[in-house]
């Protein structure tokens, strides 16, 4: 079998026979994007809103922008999926005359949020005591009802993109004894962290370099403590981390996929740390250098992490702006402008 890393650039394996991805060891991913939107045009095709009170129905999809993927690593199957969705509804009210329309928005339906946490927008095109009542009973049972579809749709591609996707092992472990995760760092996975003192032999790893300069509307200070201090470390990864910002102190966020320790801390201008995500080889570390430079009117955040695999680095890259900068920006308020 391939070392890690060598052969196809990604080591993803993608419709090979069965012989070639011994005990599911290889990465191996479907495209679920185009399956994904006929289903969701499917199950949102006049969709009727039962209550007493009004006839309302979700007649259509009128946006579905975004994408999902099945993917197998090491025998777990990961799901991942990412859509804005916008709906288009009907309705008016018991003995009324007037049919009214409007519209459902879902900003963020990804595997990162529960089904019953969604935000899902709801307008009506016009505005009189009778769109009112109408956009309150959408308020109250339309929302029900678009969680329900969402979760057949969420259910279908589990079902669906299981399929072929877990082969035969030597030992014949069948796939219901497969777990199902999400991806990326997912806060809602519970993972038993990768200790920082193992290590393996004779690995050999094609590395990279990411480097990149981010603008926040803060001061220093601030985004050191951001990053360092855990009541505020908690709020914009938003769940349990650990964190103990001393030289060799060691940190885990979002469920135990990113782990490492502190190399130097100097407050507030630098901060380095041996940083891990848990999908990588066993033992292997990438180093993070954050230099932070006050400006007088904001701050300016050089980000270089050197020996990351070379097959990991743009969704590396892309989760340190969707994980940190980004929420880090939603929870402080710290208008990030990314250069």
């Amino acid at each position: 079998m391939a070392k890690w890393g060598e052969g196809d650039p990604r080591w993803i394996v993608e419709e090979r026979p069965d012989a070639t991805n011994v005990n599911n060891w290889h990465w191996t991913e479907k495209n679920a994007s185009p399956w994904s939107q006929e289903k969701i045009k499917e199950l949102f095709n006049n969709i009727k809103v039962n209550t007493d009170e009004a006839d309302i129905k979700i007649s259509e999809v009128d946006k579905c922008t975004g994408e999902a993927s099945a993917n197998n690593r090491k025998g777990k199957l990961i799901f991942f999926y990412e859509w804005e969705l916008t709906l288009k509804w009907t309705g008016k009210l018991k003995g009324g005359d007037t049919e009214l329309s409007g519209k459902i928005k879902i900003p963020n339906l990804s595997e990162e949020n529960d089904v019953t946490d969604l935000d899902i927008q709801i307008s009506i095109d016009e505005n009189d005591d009778e769109s009112e009542k109408l956009k309150k009973i959408m308020f109250t049972k339309g929302k029900d009802v678009v969680r329900d579809q969402i979760g057949k749709y969420i259910s279908g591609l589990k079902v669906e993109f299981s399929k072929g996707m877990i082969l035969p092992k030597k030992d014949e472990v069948k796939p219901d004894n497969v777990k199902t995760l999400t991806s990326g760092f997912n806060k809602k996975i519970n993972m038993t962290p990768v200790a920082i003192e193992s290590k393996q032999i004779g690995l050999k790893i094609d590395t990279t370099t990411i480097k990149t300069v981010h603008k926040f509307q803060c001061t220093a200070q601030e985004f050191y403590d951001a990053l360092t201090r855990v009541e505020l470390v908690t709020a914009f990864t938003r769940g349990h981390v650990k964190c103990d910002p001393v030289k060799d102190g060691k940190f885990e966020l979002f469920g135990g996929n990113i782990v490492g320790k502190f190399k130097e801390l100097v407050p507030p201008s630098k901060i380095v740390k041996l940083w891990r995500y848990k999908q990588w080889p066993e033992g292997h570390y990438s180093t993070v250098t954050l230099s932070i430079d006050q400006k007088n009117d904001h701050t300016v955040v050089t980000l270089e992490q050197t020996g990351v695999p070379t097959a990991e680095a743009d969704v590396t890259r892309g989760n340190w702006d969707r994980y940190y900068w980004d929420a880090m920006k939603q929870a402080f308020g710290f208008g990030a402008f990314f250069t």
